[in-house]
């Protein structure tokens, strides 16, 4: 009997395999390049343009899938947060800025992975769908490792809590709209058709508060050996040294002028 033809992507599979597999070759290439032309005009060159290459394939995916033809309204609106990352990534490519990276670091390596290791994908190769979902995730999580191993881009507690905050605002506007239209954007209000780590945190509406928490305590966790350690782009830490080495230099002036009597 011939078995019957796949109608979704299947997770653990080869094809998903080699493509976790490129992935991983291209965030090691990132890294090496990263740390080989950190601080120099090249790195400026390779990051804007890279900001620039996210958008010539998203954008016309993204208009792709509002047309007529494509358009579901249960699933074409760019509401995933994933939608959102990719934008960040464009901006913390571009400037370096402390809000962005924060929100790509985050979201890039713990939310946006986790749909390239357990994919909800319901179009095949290939169709646009198919390269929509893994170059928009690829991309930034790409972004999110580029800057932060290659570059040194680091993590602070205020962009941690400014991750949070923005995080939680999208959450409580999309499990809204979700509830309104009757939609699972996000999946905040039923969990995924396949199987997904979602599945070990208890049904609707637990498994949203248990995830909420565990990526509290993950972010934490992946904030705190870079703010023992780095030099980190914005946040306290600057503030911090800034201010000690005021103190320093005033302990010295006061020092030096007890002597001088």
């Amino acid at each position: 009997m011939t078995p019957a033809p796949a109608t979704r992507f299947a997770a653990f599979t080869v094809e998903h395999f080699v493509l976790i597999a490129v992935f991983l070759i291209v965030c090691a290439g990132l890294v090496v390049l990263g740390r080989a032309h950190r601080g120099t005009a090249g790195e400026v060159r390779f990051r804007r343009a890279y900001a620039l290459l996210i958008p010539c394939f998203t954008v016309p995916m993204q208009v792709l899938q509002l047309l007529p033809s494509e358009f579901e309204f249960n699933k074409s609106l760019p509401l995933q947060l994933c939608d959102f990352a990719w934008i960040a990534a464009i901006v913390a490519l571009w400037t370096r800025h402390w809000a962005a990276t924060a929100l790509v670091y985050f979201w890039g390596l713990t939310l946006t992975i986790q749909g390239i290791v357990t994919p909800s994908l319901t179009d095949l190769f290939p169709h646009p769908q198919y390269f929509m979902f893994w170059g928009m995730h690829f991309f930034t999580v790409w972004a999110a490792v580029y800057l932060t191993f290659g570059l040194g881009v680091h993590p602070t507690w205020r962009s941690y809590r400014f991750t949070l905050s923005v995080t939680a605002v999208w959450a409580v506007a999309v499990m809204t709209f979700n509830a309104v239209t009757g939609t699972n954007y996000g999946y905040l209000n039923r969990k995924p058709a396949v199987g997904t780590l979602l599945d070990w945190f208890g049904p609707w509406p637990g498994y949203v508060v248990v995830e909420i928490a565990l990526v509290a305590a993950v972010w934490a966790l992946m904030t705190w050996p870079w703010t023992r350690t780095a030099d980190p782009v914005g946040g306290d830490a600057p503030q911090v040294r800034s201010r000690a080495a005021r103190g320093s230099a005033l302990f010295g002036a006061a020092t030096r002028k007890r002597a001088s009597r």
